[in-house]
């Protein structure tokens, strides 16, 4: 059967393990060996685009990256036609889309051709991978077994990533409280609801509640891309809710921060804080790669 990741949610509890467990399983350099892997961008890319890349390179396999200009995606022709030429190269296609609807259809209309979610405007499933081996390996040693009764507060625009990151969190026993402005918080229902997790998430309005005794405090930009025409607005509304040391200080002792980057220093982030010893965002940088490995061996049924 053809495996896909589109969304944390549409993974059982047993595959979301497994991708897990298999990102820091030993490598096995001929996984791909000879095999082209498409990684499509609409959007701009650093992180995805070098941890996608050099994934597949160690896997064995050789990457062949698309902009979203060269490809046009239901401008230049439709994203069924895209996917089924697609479908006649490639075994596996990674896409950093717009709107999550596209991969949905890229799916539908290529059944055999594996459809992995690198960003979308519902969900970033494989930035949740990355956090959750980040947040492992800062206070469970490295086993995502470990997590229950860990307390995670977000601050700040709830956005995609904040979706993908609290399904990952709550189904493996942590507690997540996302502390957001009328208008930037969680809404229900969606391919990525991580409204539907019950009480182990909590919305709250006051910044402070997430932070207290929080073990983990995660931000992520105010201006995703797209918005840029909303900047000055968006500063406005979430001037609140900036990550700073004093925000920090209600955290628990062992509390370590996470952003997914890029950061806007000075605006949901301090300097003091993005470079100081609790920060792991670079570390975030490096699982990034190490969960593409996990998601590539994944979709290969565990290699």
């Amino acid at each position: 059967m053809t495996r896909h990741l589109l969304t944390i949610d549409a993974l059982s509890d047993g595959e979301l393990l497994e991708v897990l467990d298999l990102a820091t399983a030993p490598l096995d350099p001929t996984l791909y060996e000879d095999e082209p892997v498409a990684l499509v961008f609409e959007h701009p890319s650093l992180r995805t685009r070098a941890a996608a890349t050099v994934a597949v390179h160690q896997l064995g396999g050789w990457p062949v990256e698309f902009t979203g200009d060269e490809i046009g995606l239901d401008a230049r022709e439709s994203a069924e036609d895209v996917a089924r030429t697609l479908a006649e190269t490639f075994a596996v296609a990674a896409l950093r889309v717009r709107r999550h609807g596209v991969l949905e259809r890229v799916r539908a209309a290529a059944g055999g051709l594996s459809v992995v979610n690198l960003l979308s405007d519902a969900a970033h499933p494989t930035q949740a991978v990355a956090d959750v081996l980040t947040i492992a390996e800062a206070h469970a040693g490295g086993d995502v077994r470990g997590l229950a009764g860990l307390r995670v507060g977000y601050v700040g625009d709830a956005t995609n990533v904040t979706r993908s990151l609290a399904v990952a969190l709550c189904r493996l026993g942590a507690s997540v409280v996302v502390a957001a402005p009328p208008g930037y918080q969680l809404t229900p229902g969606g391919p990525e609801d991580a409204l539907a997790l019950g009480p182990a998430l909590r919305l709250v309005s006051d910044p402070r509640e997430a932070a207290r005794g929080a073990d983990v405090l995660y931000t992520d930009t105010w201006v995703s891309m797209g918005e840029e025409a909303e900047a000055r607005r968006r500063r406005e509304d979430l001037a609140d809710y900036r990550v700073d040391e004093a925000l920090v200080g209600l955290a628990s002792e062992r509390c370590v921060v996470l952003h997914c980057l890029p950061a806007h220093r000075g605006d949901e982030v301090t300097d003091g804080v993005l470079d100081g010893a609790r920060s792991r965002v670079w570390r975030q940088v490096f699982h990034r790669r190490t969960a593409m490995l996990g998601v590539l061996a994944w979709l290969k049924g565990g290699g």
